[in-house]
């Protein structure tokens, strides 16, 4: 199995479609929606924090814990984006400050930011960076038209 292709943008392509192109071949070379998820589980763990609900528990030292590990995660999963080379480390603390987002804030995020937590971790420790073209994207690389060297 040959290793992925980068995409190349053809020569005659609106640049509307160029961006996108380009785009999806920068997704394709990092665990861009397992880092994504942790992002946005961080992000909705940390809004849970502030949100302005009768019904918010408090655990940890004066939640500080809560604010932490939140912090922690959005920052994992925009590290997992943009530096894929430490997929491994990331995505385990991700993972560890998910599980840990249980007892700190508020269950979790009410159940969404842990569970969106867990299922982008588990992505990103899954991505492998040298994975050969699904069917659907081989064949539409081959009815793309060649562009000129």
């Amino acid at each position: 199995m040959a290793p992925r292709q980068p995409r190349a943008p053809a020569a005659d392509a609106p640049p509307l479609a160029a961006a996108r192109t380009g785009f999806a071949g920068w997704r394709d070379r990092r665990p861009f929606w397992g880092g994504l998820l942790v992002a946005l589980a961080g992000a909705e763990i940390l809004f849970t924090e502030k949100a302005p609900m009768r019904m918010v528990i408090r655990i940890g030292l004066l939640g500080l814990a809560g604010y932490i590990i939140p912090i922690l995660m959005v920052l994992c999963g925009l590290l997992l984006i943009f530096h894929p080379v430490q997929r491994l480390f990331y995505s385990m603390v991700a993972v560890l400050a998910t599980l840990g987002s249980w007892i700190t804030s508020n269950i979790g995020g009410f159940f969404i930011g842990l569970l969106l937590g867990l299922i982008g971790s588990t992505l990103a420790f899954g991505w492998m960076p040298d994975q050969p073209l699904s069917k659907r994207k081989a064949r539409r690389a081959a009815a793309r038209p060649a562009t000129p060297a």
